[in-house]
């Protein structure tokens, strides 16, 4: 999709797993909700029943395409929110005093049960993983066995390295164990079908702005008959589980979000693939030397919208990103390390990555095209040709 940059040259843009564009159709139902329909939907009069409505309306959508029960949707300000509901939630309520995670979560995952641990609440263990980042299930099985009772929260997708974690199988373990299991399905969501009737969670996690629907909303699954205490307390919004009037507007734009990615899904999938396809078949051909982090470059190991590119050692490296905002291209990158004003990454450093060379994740969606990977290819290629000459 390209967004305003220069009178030359609009910007070419491959950040989608850090935000996407907002897909027209949304925007057009959200409008009412911005414009007309603007009544506190706690309201007992038409004006507040009408907006509630609507919010019921957007759960029973969420609902129908989770195969879950209306009761079981809660809509919060995003993944991070929701993860931070599912962690504190279930470890003070049920008073759980181990977890586990992998120490290539998000951070919304892994700083709030490093919190806990720090408290004294919990102990953390990490499950180990290859120099993939593929997990190791069982050293899962291991920990279960010696901990009954704890949370367990891992990944469906990595948002740097693209890598697809087998969450059924996980939630098999999980519940073999008698563990709370927490997934975040926030880079997934809106791009796989999720069944949580097929999956043996008790919590799992998307964010709207990841499938082309607005910034600033979330939901939460959680399970029938799970009860954890609310992490913002207040009024009873939310059936007591979290309390602040609800953003209307952003509920109505997350459920038709979905609706749509799950109505053209398999279309998208297709035409993603391509493209992802595309971009690993022409930087192998005009960079020398290329890798990919993780199982990014294994079509049936990783996420169709993310591409990490592993780049060979070179000067340019530390001003990689700004070249290529230079040339337009809008993506993001991180390293092993940390230099300069960037921080490294905690995922590429855990997978042990050469401090020597750089990484650009080009991620996509169903607004970009094929020519807009032959210019990012190509703005890339003209940085590392002199070099690998």
């Amino acid at each position: 999709m390209a967004l305003a940059g220069t009178a030359a040259r609009p910007y070419v843009y491959f950040d989608n797993a850090a935000t996407t564009p907002l897909d027209p159709e949304v925007l057009e139902a959200m409008l009412p909700f911005l414009t007309q329909h603007f009544g506190n939907p706690s309201s007992v009069h038409g004006p507040g029943r009408q907006v509630r409505s609507a919010i019921e309306n957007a759960r029973k959508m969420v609902a129908h395409l989770l195969n879950a029960a209306p009761a079981e949707i809660f809509f919060t300000s995003g993944g991070t929110e929701g993860d931070n509901y599912a962690a504190f939630g279930s470890i003070r309520t049920l008073g759980l005093k181990h977890a586990i995670t992998s120490p290539l979560e998000h951070h919304a995952v892994l700083h709030p049960l490093q919190a806990l641990e720090k408290s004294g609440n919990i102990k953390l263990s990490y499950l180990r993983h290859d120099a993939k980042g593929r997990f190791d299930l069982a050293h899962l099985e291991e920990l279960l066995a010696t901990h009954p009772r704890t949370f367990v929260s891992l990944m469906h997708a990595n948002n740097e390295i693209g890598n697809l974690n087998d969450i059924a199988a996980i939630g098999d373990i999980c519940a073999r164990h008698d563990a709370i299991f927490h997934t975040d399905t926030v880079q997934t969501m809106g791009h796989y079908r999720h069944d949580v009737q097929a999956l043996k969670n008790q919590f799992l996690v998307g964010s709207a702005h990841k499938f082309h629907g607005p910034k600033g909303v979330g939901f939460i699954y959680c399970r029938s008959g799970l009860q954890v205490s609310p992490l913002i307390h207040g009024g009873s919004q939310e059936r007591n589980v979290r309390s602040g009037t609800e953003n209307v507007y952003g509920i109505v734009g997350l459920a038709k979000a979905l609706e749509i990615a799950y109505r053209d899904m398999a279309e998208h999938q297709r035409y993603i693939q391509g493209l992802k396809d595309r971009f690993i078949h022409k930087l192998t051909a005009e960079i020398d030397d290329v890798q990919f982090n993780g199982c990014s470059a294994q079509a049936d190991a990783s996420l169709y919208t993310v591409l990490s590119v592993c780049l060979p050692p070179s000067p340019i490296n530390e001003m990689l990103l700004f070249n290529l905002d230079i040339s337009k291209v809008a993506a993001s990158g991180g390293s092993a390390c940390t230099s300069g004003a960037q921080a490294g990454s905690h995922v590429l450093e855990a997978l042990g990555g050469d401090t020597e060379r750089a990484t650009v994740r080009f991620s996509m969606s169903k607004m970009n095209t094929e020519d807009e990977v032959d210019y990012a290819v190509a703005q890339l290629a003209k940085l590392y040709k002199p070099v690998t000459a």
